[in-house]
């Protein structure tokens, strides 16, 4: 019989699984840069939608470390912050993209209400299994609904670039500097295009602002007096309907990107981890409520440290408890906070411009790994009202409730695939 958590054997070199370990100064190198790869996104998302990014980097280690412990440590993956939320988030409360959210608590009850769906749904898949939710959730319904979210969100990014031509430049070079680091870094650069892009935009707005006065300088007396260990900024949730039901949907995305990561695993570790599928969405259900409960942002499973392990091919799960406590140290630093906040609105409007078109293209990418035939009407239909209904952020109103763009497009999605089976089946 075996326990509940791996014996995790000894291993000094070649592809370590994820019931293996490495020696522990590796150990902890690896974990260190597993935090470093999932930084640029975790730091990002928050800040997009006028959360605090210390706080929500503090519980994507408290959610990696409830995600390790409901899955018995048999599943390698780190929990950041999900861009899946900004959209519904801002709609939810009317964030005009810059500074704090005044309305965050509104946002964090309706994040609590997505993962409290999500760990439902976990809790169905346990015991059921996966294969309705493949059923449901197609790679027509899920690539449309993931890129939907992209194009929901190309305003925000276009907003964020700035009013004056210097501000745009400097965002725009910003996106570009990303895109070359992917392109042509190799390494541990190639790996880290938004935090190195990040950097570079930061460094040219404040020769241009601090230095020659172009646009507004970066203030740094908020980094100078933040204490250099201090309790990450909480807040209380605020339980609001029209909110609840404007965020809970995006449980079915978290499910969908959850199931691929998974499913990415098993191919990249030759292991069969569909037994841990229902713990996996179960632990990401409660890792999010935690979050919201306490000022974080919905959390998920990260593509970004699923490249770390393909490259490395180091599996073991035990790396993920050091960057997941890395994680919750960099969260007692109000000055490392502090630091965080005093990047500039147009870097982020270049970051989000990259961060929003890759959501977006990353539905089509499902689309063709999948081979969707969009010569079958069902297809084409499905996709090209959802993706319209997404981007022109079609929203409804049901019973005092308002759906935003990308809850109208999940579930439109979703419905018009199943409503329009018959007459596919009839064609």
């Amino acid at each position: 019989m075996r326990g509940l958590f791996p014996d995790w054997t000894l291993k000094t070199g070649g592809e370590v699984a994820p019931d293996e370990r490495l020696p522990t100064g590796q150990t902890i190198a690896m974990g260190v840069q597993h935090v470093v790869a999932m930084f640029g996104s975790t730091a990002l998302a928050p800040i997009l939608m006028g959360f605090d990014p210390n706080t929500a980097i503090f519980f994507s280690g408290i959610g990696t470390l409830i995600f390790f412990l409901m899955t018995g440590g048999r599943l390698p993956s780190y929990l950041g912050s999900s861009f899946a939320f900004i959209g519904v988030v801002i709609a939810a409360t009317g964030y005009a993209g810059s500074g704090p959210n005044a309305n965050i608590g509104v946002a964090l009850g309706g994040i609590i209400a997505c993962g409290l769906l999500y760990f439902l749904i976990g809790l169905v898949v346990q015991v059921a299994g996966t294969g309705w939710i493949e059923r449901l959730m197609p790679p027509i319904v899920t690539g449309t609904v993931v890129a939907a979210i992209g194009l929901n969100l190309a305003p925000v990014a276009v907003k964020m670039l700035g009013a004056t031509p210097v501000e745009t430049g400097i965002g725009l070079l910003t996106a570009l500097a990303v895109g070359l680091i992917a392109v042509r870094s190799h390494g541990v650069a190639g790996r880290l295009p938004i935090l190195l892009g990040a950097l570079c935009g930061y460094a040219l707005y404040w020769v241009a602002a601090n230095g020659l006065g172009w646009a507004k300088p970066i203030d740094f007396s908020g980094v100078g007096q933040a204490a250099w260990v201090g309790l990450p900024k909480f807040s209380a949730p605020v339980f609001d309907g029209t909110a609840m039901l404007l965020i809970a949907p995006v449980a079915v995305i978290l499910v969908a990107e959850n199931l691929g990561h998974v499913k990415g695993l098993a191919a990249m570790t030759g292991r069969n981890f569909d037994p841990l599928m229902g713990r996996a969405f179960m632990a990401d259900g409660i890792a999010t409520m935690v979050s919201g409960a306490g000022g974080g942002t919905g959390v998920t499973t990260y593509a970004e440290n699923m490249g770390v392990m393909a490259v490395t091919r180091i599996y073991s799960t035990l790396v993920f408890v050091v960057a997941a406590l890395v994680a919750l140290a960099l969260g007692f630093s109000p000055k490392f906070g502090a630091l965080i906040l005093t990047l500039p609105v147009p870097v982020i409007g270049g970051l989000a411009l990259v961060v929003f078109g890759l959501i977006a293209a990353t539905g089509g990418r499902i689309w063709v790994q999948s081979k969707v035939d969009f010569s079958r009407p069902r297809n084409l239909i499905t996709a090209g009202v959802a993706l319209t209904a997404g981007a022109g952020d079609l929203t409804l109103s049901i019973a005092g409730f308002k759906m935003g763009g990308i809850g109208t497009a999940t579930f439109g999605a979703i419905v018009l695939y199943h409503l329009l089976r018959e007459r596919d089946a009839a064609r």
